[in-house]
């Protein structure tokens, strides 16, 4: 018997299961033609006909253009943790925030350190996975996997935002609060703590204690009392208060989120505490993540988007995708395409003003 009646005779198929099989292999895989692609953006067009990651890649691509192409203009939170900064990633996380392509970010206190350590003329040098970290630890280097930084830089820093916060009034600051004012002491156009306080947008930091920042911190608290001064502290209550404000007076949301960690639970809980101000919002329009955390091992970095929706955090509706990629080679190529076709240009923006932990003002500019 040949072959192929031998896999007809398996199982003939009727009309239906024709039709569907038909249906199912409608749409063919298009090879990358580099002869078609001239720019970022060709490319990631390219990657939604081809398959794996890639078209994974294209998909939260095109997510993303319809955040900022969307009539109802939702809120884009972006969610930021992983070593972003040592990846080379300060400028494209500006750019974001300078070209009004995110509304409010979320991100762990290492990524905002960095950027302060950048700011202040420091640098991020190239290094080797493969060093020898007894010889580092005796140069005073730090190592960030193939990045090396300069532990006296970082120990001066952190003095240094110690010494800064006893110019502050001591009482309780969110972290979002903070930030703001410390931004003030720092002078670099390529900031992202600078370009998020000029564009006005709000910058949380809700595991701030836990970074170089909350080390600086402790150190003035430290300080403080032994003094017999009052410190000022970090209130992260007054962060859930605050993020959940803009929720709230938030049309429709949508979250960006590279890697996950505390940035994606956080602004995932934002969408769960708006409750309390008695709103159902329906949960975030549109949802993308680029993560190497893998879903099987039930963490919330790895867990999938749509896992999200059964908690109400994504909406039973969204346009959602996940690609599993490191953020170093995702984030470039899915900001690139957005950044190339101009996504952003006629997107409205939006004035955010605070008087302490109250939203006073929360508008679309017209």
């Amino acid at each position: 018997m040949a072959y192929k009646d031998f896999i007809k005779s398996l199982h003939p198929l009727d009309s239906e299961e024709k039709k569907l099989k038909k249906n199912l292999l409608k749409t063919k895989i298009s090879p990358i033609d580099y002869a078609q692609i001239k720019s970022v953006a060709d490319l990631v067009d390219a990657f939604k006909d081809s398959s794996i990651q890639a078209r994974n890649v294209g998909m939260c691509a095109s997510i993303f253009e319809r955040m900022l192409t969307d009539k109802e203009r939702p809120t884009i939170m972006l969610g930021l943790a992983g070593p972003l900064i040592a990846a080379g990633l300060r400028k494209v996380i500006r750019d974001l925030i300078h070209h009004n392509m995110v509304d409010v970010v979320v991100s762990t206190g290492a990524i905002l350190y960095q950027d302060y350590y950048a700011a202040k003329g420091s640098g991020h040098y190239r290094g080797s996975p493969h060093a020898d970290d007894r010889v580092l630890r005796d140069l005073l280097i730090n190592r960030i996997y193939d990045t090396y930084v300069d532990e006296e830089k970082f120990a001066y820093y952190d003095s240094m935002i110690g010494s800064f916060a006893d110019t502050l009034k001591p009482r309780a600051y969110s972290s979002r609060e903070f930030l703001h004012y410390l931004s003030k002491s720092i002078d670099d156009p390529e900031s992202i703590l600078v370009t998020a306080r000029k564009k006005g947008v709000p910058i949380f930091c809700p595991a701030i204690n836990d970074s170089s920042i909350g080390i600086g911190l402790t150190e003035h608290y430290y300080v403080a009392k032994q003094e017999g001064r009052k410190p000022l502290t970090i209130d992260s209550i007054r962060d859930n208060y605050e993020i959940t404000q803009i929720v709230c007076k938030s049309k429709r949301t949508s979250a960006f989120y590279v890697a996950g960690g505390v940035p994606k639970n956080y602004i995932n809980d934002s969408i769960v505490m708006s409750y309390i101000f008695g709103k159902n919002t329906g949960g975030h329009k549109y949802a993308i993540q680029m993560t190497t955390d893998s879903p099987h091992w039930g963490g919330l970095s790895g867990s999938t988007l749509a896992e999200a929706q059964s908690w109400g955090k994504i909406n039973r509706e969204a346009n959602h995708c996940m690609a599993f990629v490191e953020p170093s080679v995702s984030l470039p190529l899915i900001f690139g395409s957005a950044f190339q076709k101009k996504a952003h240009k006629n997107r409205p923006k939006l004035s955010i003003k605070w008087s302490r932990e109250n939203l006073k003002e929360f508008k679309v500019k017209k």
